[in-house]
Order: C-alpha cells, then sequence, then structure tokens
C-alpha cells in the first residue's frame, strides 16, 4: 500500500448489528435489580459462565422440578406501550406457578432475552421486572443470556423466556393419585388475564373493536393499556404456606386451555370435579372481550382463566383452615367446587362447569 492510498475500514460486529458495549452497559444496569433477587445458596455473582446454587443437606430424598415458559403475545402490548418492567414479572409468574403445583418450593430461575437491538435501558427495565417476580416468588435469579439478533427481530422487537427449578421431598410429591371423592375445590383470585390468550384479546379489543391502548376505561378504572399489563399473579409462596397448613391434595395452575382442561390434569380417573359459575365473580375485562368479540362463553373459558388463576384441592376438614391462610395473604378465595365419584362412562370429561356467572 502507498503511503497515500486511501485506507478502508473492515467489517465489525457493530456495523453488522451487535453492539458488545451496549450489552456491558445493559449488565451494569440490571445488575443491581438482579442482586435483589437472591438466596443464601447461591454461590458467587453476576458475570460467571454458569450459575451456582448449593444444595445443603437437609433433604432425606429431594426431587428436581423444573419448567420453562414464556409470556407469548403480552409482549405486543409492552411494545407498543414503551412498557418493559412488568412482563418479566408474568415470566417468572408462568415459571414458578407450574413448579408449585406439584409441591415443589422454586429455588432458582434463568432467563434468555432475544432482541433486535440492545438499549440498555430496555434490557435493564426487562431484568429488573424478572428480579422482582423472583423475589415475589422467594426463588433467585441466578443468571441468564441476552441475545442481540439484527436481521432476524426488528430493533424494537424482544421475546423472553426463563427455565426455573424447584426442589421437593420425594413423598410429598403432589400428584392427581392423592384426590378423594368428597375433597372440596378452593379457587384463588387471579389478577386479569394473567398471560394467556393474549392474541384473541388484542384481536377483539384492538383489531375489532378498535379501542386505543391510552384511552380510559370506565369498567376497569384505568387505561385499557394499563389492565392488559397487570402482571400474573404469583401463587407460589401462597401454596407452599397451604402446604405446610394443610393437608393440600394437589393445585392447579390455570393457563392456556382454561380452568376445566387445567384442573382435569390432576383428576383422576374415576372421580370428577364439578364446579359452580356461580361461586365466582369473574373481572369485568372478560366480559368486555366477550362483548366486543362476541365470543362465546366455552371460547371464552376455554381461553382464559376467568377470574381464577391458582386452584387447590382440599379435604372438606381443611377448607376453613386454607381460606383462613389465603386471606390473611391478601388472596381472594372461593369455595369453587368438590369431587365426586365418576359414572361409569369412561370417557365422560374429568371436570363439569354448572351454573351461570353472575355477572358476565
Amino acid at each position: 500500500m502507498t503511503e497515500n492510498a486511501p485506507r478502508t475500514t473492515g467489517a465489525s460486529y457493530a456495523a453488522a448489528g451487535v453492539d458488545i458495549d451496549a450489552g456491558e452497559r445493559a449488565v451494569e444496569l440490571f445488575a443491581p435489580h438482579a442482586k435483589r433477587a437472591t438466596r443464601p445458596e447461591v454461590m458467587g455473582g453476576i458475570g460467571g459462565f454458569a450459575g451456582l446454587f448449593s444444595l445443603k443437606n437437609t433433604y432425606r430424598q429431594p426431587l428436581l422440578a423444573s419448567s420453562t415458559d414464556g409470556v407469548g403475545t403480552k409482549i405486543a402490548v409492552a411494545q407498543a406501550m414503551d412498557v418493559h418492567n412488568t412482563v418479566g414479572i408474568d415470566l417468572v409468574a408462568m415459571v414458578v406457578d407450574d413448579l408449585v403445583v406439584c409441591g415443589a418450593e422454586p429455588l432458582f430461575l434463568q432467563d434468555y432475552i432475544a432482541i433486535g437491538k440492545v438499549v440498555p435501558e430496555h434490557v435493564a427495565s426487562i431484568v429488573e421486572g424478572i428480579a422482582e417476580g423472583c423475589v415475589r416468588a422467594g426463588c433467585a435469579l441466578l443468571g441468564g443470556e441476552t441475545a442481540e439478533h439484527p436481521g432476524l427481530m426488528r430493533p424494537d422487537e424482544y421475546d423472553i423466556s426463563a427455565t426455573g427449578f424447584g426442589i421437593v421431598e420425594a413423598d410429598e410429591v403432589l400428584q392427581a393419585d392423592n384426590v378423594r371423592p368428597g375433597d372440596v375445590i378452593v379457587g384463588m383470585a387471579s389478577s386479569g388475564l394473567h398471560s394467556n390468550g393474549y392474541s384473541l384479546a388484542r384481536h377483539v379489543l384492538l383489531e375489532l373493536a378498535r379501542l386505543p391502548l391510552e384511552g380510559h376505561v370506565e369498567e376497569f378504572g384505568r387505561t385499557l393499556g394499563e389492565e392488559l399489563l397487570e402482571p400474573t399473579r404469583i401463587y407460589a409462596l401462597d401454596c407452599l404456606s397451604l402446604v405446610a397448613e394443610t393437608d393440600v391434595r394437589v393445585f392447579s395452575h390455570v393457563t392456556g386451555g382454561g380452568l376445566a382442561e387445567n384442573l382435569a390434569r390432576v383428576m383422576p380417573r374415576g372421580l370428577v370435579a364439578r364446579l359452580d359459575r356461580g361461586r365466582w365473580p369473574v373481572p369485568p375485562v372478560f366480559g368486555t372481550i366477550a362483548h366486543h368479540g362476541r365470543v362465546e362463553q366455552s371460547e371464552m373459558e376455554r381461553t382464559f382463566n376467568m377470574g381464577v388463576g391458582m386452584v387447590a384441592v382440599l379435604p372438606e376438614a381443611d377448607v376453613d383452615r386454607a381460606q383462613a391462610v389465603l386471606t390473611a395473604r391478601h388472596v381472594d378465595n372461593w369455595v369453587i367446587g368438590h369431587v365426586e365419584k365418576a359414572g361409569d362412562d369412561a370417557d365422560a370429561p374429568r371436570v363439569v362447569l354448572e351454573g351461570s356467572h353472575s355477572r358476565f
């Protein structure tokens, strides 16, 4: 090359769309949030290649439980509202509330954030929500990964997922075989839509009804966007309190498929759960969706939680104690049904919904 030849700039990772410096800045911003979500068993700190968690010799026959989930298209609402510190709570809820169904105590969670372009403040806001969810669940945020995907995702797009781990003694696992005729079903109030059915909710409210996210909705007492971004309730510590205080047979986390399909997963053959729709109030958001979309009741009940986000099946003798525990923990709850022997038809549904909702 001659002395006067023009210089050329070679290709770089940053020019290709991946900003390592922005990623490092994001870590600096979310580190204080992540440090909040810890437990005494966590070894080491942020920045390692793997998270370390010490299992102390306090278990007899420990079983590890694991669960993986995401938040779904609720993220589209967060992106449209430019509010990113709530969907992380949803993410934790969807993972730990599955873990606790078998009686497992959530220990730690690891997240994965795929994003079109790393904006450090946005990533920190997402992790802020994940850390808050872990604090509410009593588990540690043991680590995670942020991956920048230019060309695959738009700069303002992201998706999140997480895997959580819990622990339960082998002889204390909650399962369908524990359920008996005469058991009572207690429903715990949801905080709204939670993180299921948003494809239908968005289609009805934003596309068919053309309701603005920033518009105030009288029935909700706040804007539509605020209602849709209400975080999923985390029941993990509430359920563990019930395990400690009562002889819980099993739990059922009400997610996609609704109350009937999820409760059926923990009903053994030969038994049927009979539920009365009139036993609990349905939050206004469900009626709004049904009204604007002319959605049939069966479709609503198969898509949404309809106001019950977690179910506990207990012996009748433990119901009063269970309701007292939940009330003390500020969880609205109702006796919504009971378990009885099924008929001779082996193909009959294991959950039957009867009656009608008082205000739906």
